[in-house]
């Protein structure tokens, strides 16, 4: 899942959400400085991604891509499902997707003293473009496929995967509605974990 879908799945919390958004910016055990709260979203946002990549249907969607696109199939559904769910977003949500957006750039930026750089910077890339709001236009889900191929070490064929992503976007739309209830269904129950400790 990517940024949109990581900061709806953490629920109410604060805490949950801001480290479902820092776990893309940070690799390895969560820092002990850290908030417990904060820390627990990081395994969150870690758990939910190993219950997706994992997952039957999805499995399913990364064979839609062939060659060169098959090897990063798993980069083009996340940034796909977040425009899956940005069209859908007034059936999962009872909040407008602005205020979600709002309310996570107010919460990086009351944090923004020890976030890594890389965060602030997705911070203010996110609000010069309207993010999340515009992950609904193929235009801005482009323009993330352009970034992520140009963050990548090697060489790679994202930049112009979106061609690739509109010819399955019926099937893709399809996956994402059988998936994504199932996925909301899991992360309630690893919440719920989550607040036994």
């Amino acid at each position: 899942m990517n940024h949109l879908a990581h900061v709806f799945l953490a629920g109410p919390d604060p805490d949950l959400q801001l480290g479902g958004l820092l776990a893309d910016f940070h690799r390895g055990a969560p820092d002990p400085a850290w908030r417990d709260g904060v820390r627990d979203g990081v395994a969150l946002h870690r758990k939910i991604d190993r219950y997706t990549d994992g997952h039957a249907v999805v499995a399913r969607l990364r064979d839609l891509f062939e060659p060169p696109f098959r090897r990063f199939a798993g980069i083009l559904i996340d940034i796909y499902f977040d425009h899956a769910l940005t069209q859908r977003w007034s059936g999962y949500a009872n909040e407008t997707i602005d205020a979600v957006s709002e309310r996570t750039l107010r919460l990086v930026d009351d944090n923004r003293a020890w976030l890594p750089p890389e965060l602030l910077r997705f911070a203010a890339y996110m609000h010069a473009n309207g993010l999340f709001g515009a992950y609904a236009r193929r235009e801005m889900i482009e323009g993330v496929l352009a970034g992520v191929s140009s963050r990548l070490r090697h060489a790679n064929p994202l930049a112009g995967a979106g061609p690739a992503l509109w010819a399955n976007a019926e099937v893709l739309d399809s996956g994402f509605a059988e998936f994504f209830p199932q996925l909301e269904a899991e992360t309630l129950r690893l919440r719920a974990m989550l607040q036994r400790f």
